[in-house]
């Protein structure tokens, strides 16, 4: 019989984990964090984990304080002489800096990789990584989870006829064509130009929208600029309507607002994100129990390949 796993989470990614813990079937384990009044901390394990398979849950978005926490976190359970660790990050921070996209510039995400790797991660569980290849940036086993096992049955559900799905940006078109493949359903790209980060200086759309339903699929939705400049767009093409389904919900800057003024009927995103008092246009699908399924079958060595809905 394979020992029990234990749950353990950082601060910031607590509610989570406790969905995840609850529908994995046990509470999540104790971690005292002292702080320091320069705001320096340190996690201790309040029991032990002396031999076994730690879960350390925790996304890494802002503050940075998050990725820090986890990296100690991995370290402390290394130090603790745990057998197997495995860094649960629903949201993987850092992941577009994925290349070098101009002279002198850090690749960010390969960085993290092995940050997380030299802390003692033995495995990493992720959900929609920006870049694929992230996956590649690690010497461990990565579990590559996407929200489409999450989007495809709700998005069946909503019955739309006339359904077309588009990528905000040429990026996004693989992970477009695996929506439609699914869906059955036809498929357009956004095509943007930027000057600079978060600004779109120009956008136009590689097909036809006119009379159609249209769900605009996406990893992330930060500034939301792209996505709201895409379904207003849409919308004066001829799209009867325009929905976003987007995995991770960063919403910095003037998201929201853009958001609310945009011509999007709702916007979908998951829970990898903690977020508070969200706009009605807003509705947020729970990872929960698609993680604690996988980590259980990942415990008890069993194929997740089932989960992997590309």
């Amino acid at each position: 019989m394979v020992p029990s796993a234990k749950i353990f989470a950082v601060r910031s990614s607590k509610v989570l984990a406790e969905k995840i813990a609850k529908a994995y079937g046990q509470p999540i384990g104790k971690i005292e964090l002292s702080e320091f009044s320069d705001g320096e901390f340190q996690p201790s394990f309040e029991e032990t984990v002396r031999g076994g398979r730690v879960f350390l849950i925790g996304s890494t978005n802002q503050p940075t304080q998050n990725l820090m926490e986890l990296l100690l976190m991995i370290d402390a359970a290394k130090r603790a002489s745990a057998k197997h660790i495995t860094a649960v990050m629903p949201y993987f921070g850092w992941a577009r800096q994925d290349r070098k996209d101009k002279s002198r510039v850090p690749i960010g995400a390969k960085m993290v990789a092995k940050m997380l790797e030299t802390a003692g991660a033995t495995r990493i569980m992720t959900m929609d990584l920006h870049a694929d290849q992230i996956q590649g940036f690690f010497e461990v086993p990565v579990d590559h989870v996407f929200a489409s096992a999450l989007f495809v049955p709700h998005i069946k559900n909503l019955a739309l006829e006339n359904l077309t799905i588009a990528s905000p940006d040429m990026g996004g078109s693989k992970r477009a064509n695996n929506y439609a493949k699914w869906l059955t359903s036809e498929v357009v790209i956004c095509y943007k130009q930027r000057k600079k980060a978060n600004v779109i200086d120009k956008m136009t759309v590689i097909g036809n929208v006119e009379g159609r339903n249209v769900i605009l699929i996406d990893d992330m939705i930060d500034t939301a600029g792209t996505l709201t400049k895409a379904a207003d767009m849409l919308i004066e093409q001829g799209a009867l309507s325009v929905r976003a389904y987007c995995t991770h919900g960063v919403l910095s800057g003037k998201a929201l607002e853009r958001i609310q003024k945009s011509k999007l009927d709702e916007l979908v995103i998951t829970d990898t994100i903690p977020h508070t008092n969200l706009p009605d246009k807003i509705k947020v699908i729970s990872v929960a129990d698609l993680f604690a399924n996988i980590m259980n079958k990942v415990h008890q060595h069993e194929s997740i390949s089932s989960h992997f809905l590309e």
